[in-house]
């Protein structure tokens, strides 16, 4: 039963971010940033990268044969997403959308407890001032946490069990949802895991997180990917559209061009507005990249189509690879590249030591809140995918011995 009010405690796993804290370093890239064009096979970045600019170009080989559309993005977007162009807002990526988006969410609340302090009397006036939360899925992606607590928010977190596969269970997100609750952010699909939510599933947390005057943030950067055709390029399912939501996504991990560096954020058109003004203190989307975006864009069922052709050999090849694993557990999503996975004898960091010692790059789950735990991705050509297969086996037979 959803519960109502303050007195529900949330799952507090983070503590109130102290003096000298802010923006601090965001563990996870750091230790990406550069091994992926250092390892021999790269089983850890979940994009489907595509061939960069021939020579000194500067247009991406994929869309050398497109023209430009006499359009903007926000058009683009709209027509695809079946919303108007105000509710849509471009960002220089995902990580800038998500971090657009806890501002405004943010922002929004202290707001409400502004107006909130105008009217309190003396004796609740500490009450309306409490410091703003965000509640977070856990497992979870590092910068979904790191940058809102940057901000001086308090982050809470709600569980999405392995036991379970990782679904997404609306009960936990209302139970530790709260009334100074600001933003609840959320995958899909699930970083790490790769499992998948409905849409009706989102829009019972919507439900619930707009009780609280809330905010729920879908980050669909995976939500595509897929074997089967969904609605559109970026099918689904998605959230847009749903009371209380705010989606971004990009075209990094499913297109395949993240040199380009363009995402966006899809809201109400208030927020979206906020969120612009707040965008201000950034640095704005260069003009070359949102030129190619429209190529991109334009394009966007070709290239979808490539995108899930790969991800069909890929996935194959990995869920295979898993099968025949005994000393793996984990779950390989149906039509996913990605997998969360954990070694029978070594927790995650042994096998990503051992695995890079060998030319193979896999991730820790200790940057998803699971040490036990690696993430794969199967994300590269699929014979980059099969030889670095072969040679994570030989690996993981070392560690088993």
């Amino acid at each position: 039963m959803h519960c109502h009010g303050r007195h529900r405690i949330p799952n507090v796993n983070s503590p109130v971010p102290k003096h000298g804290d802010v923006f601090s370093d965001i563990a996870y890239l750091n230790w990406i940033t550069g091994r992926p064009a250092k390892a021999e096979f790269d089983l850890g970045s979940s994009d489907l990268r595509r061939a960069p600019p021939e020579n000194s170009a500067v247009i991406p080989q994929a869309l050398t044969a497109t023209r430009t559309p006499e359009t903007t993005v926000e058009v683009q977007l709209a027509a695809i997403y079946g919303v108007e162009p105000e509710n849509v807002l471009v960002t220089a990526g995902a990580t800038h959308a998500n971090l657009l988006a806890a501002a405004t969410a943010l922002s929004q609340a202290e707001d409400r407890a502004t107006t909130a302090d105008d009217s309190a009397t003396a004796d609740d006036e500490s009450e309306a001032t409490e410091t703003n939360r965000v509640l977070v899925e856990k497992p979870g992606y590092e910068p979904l946490l790191a940058t809102p607590e940057g901000m001086g928010a308090t982050i809470d977190r709600f569980r999405r069990p392995d036991e379970e596969e990782y679904s997404l269970d609306p009960e936990r997100v209302s139970g530790a949802t709260v009334e100074n609750s600001a933003l609840v952010t959320v995958t899909n699909r699930h970083n790490p895991s790769g499992r998948r939510t409905s849409r009706e599933t989102f829009a019972t947390v919507a439900r619930y997180v707009g009780e609280e005057s809330a905010k729920l943030l879908v980050d669909e950067v995976y939500a595509p990917f897929d074997t089967e055709s969904g609605d559109g390029p970026f099918g689904g399912p998605s959230a847009v559209g749903l009371p209380n939501t705010v989606v971004t996504s990009s075209l990094t991990k499913f297109l395949g061009f993240g040199d380009l560096r363009i995402g966006w954020l899809i809201a109400d058109a208030e927020f979206v507005a906020r969120a612009r003004s707040i965008d201000h203190h950034f640095v704005p989307v260069a003009e070359p990249s949102r030129r190619l975006a429209r190529r991109a864009l334009a394009d966007a069922d070709r290239l979808a189509d490539e995108s899930r052709e790969r991800i069909r050999a890929n996935h194959e090849a990995l869920a295979t690879f898993v099968a025949s694993r005994e000393d793996l557990s984990g779950r390989v999503e149906p039509g996913c590249p990605y997998a969360f996975l954990r070694h029978e004898s070594a927790d995650g960091d042994d096998v990503v030591d051992a695995a890079w010692e060998n030319g193979v790059l896999v991730v820790p789950g200790r940057f998803f809140d699971d040490s036990d735990s690696f993430r794969i991705s199967a994300c590269q050509d699929l014979a980059t995918v099969r030889t670095g297969l072969d040679r994570f086996a030989d690996v993981l037979d070392s560690l088993t011995a």
